[in-house]
């Protein structure tokens, strides 16, 4: 079983920052891509940022010069620093990875951790 544990989340003003990181762990032979989505309330489900392994990055054009993510590929873990933060910005954070572990590649998600920017 692989399991992505997701810490960070919080309360923070407009302007604010922070930094959510997310930790895999169980049967892993390799992790293709680490990401992180978001969901507001009545909204779908959308990508913020991904990175490959290659240290590639992808950014929804909301967050693009506001947020930074990166990865430490020896700790399995993806970071998402989170600066300028806007009230829109509002939602629950989830990660994601695509991975190779035991029975093939797949997808694993973690179980959300929730950001409020505060007007």
């Amino acid at each position: 079983q692989v399991q992505l544990v997701e810490s960070g989340g919080g309360l923070v003003q407009a302007g604010g920052s922070l930094r959510l990181s997310c930790a895999a762990s169980g049967s892993i032979f390799s992790i293709v891509t680490m990401g992180w989505y978001r969901q507001a309330p009545g909204k779908q489900r959308e990508l913020v940022a991904d990175i490959a392994s290659s240290g590639s990055t992808n950014y929804a054009d909301s967050v693009k010069g506001r947020f930074t993510i990166s990865r430490d590929n020896a700790k399995n873990t993806v970071y998402l620093q989170m600066n300028s933060l806007k009230p829109e910005d509002t939602a629950v954070y989830y990660c994601n990875a695509y991975l190779d572990g035991r029975g093939g590649y797949f997808y694993s998600w973690g179980q959300g951790t929730q950001v409020t920017v505060s007007s």
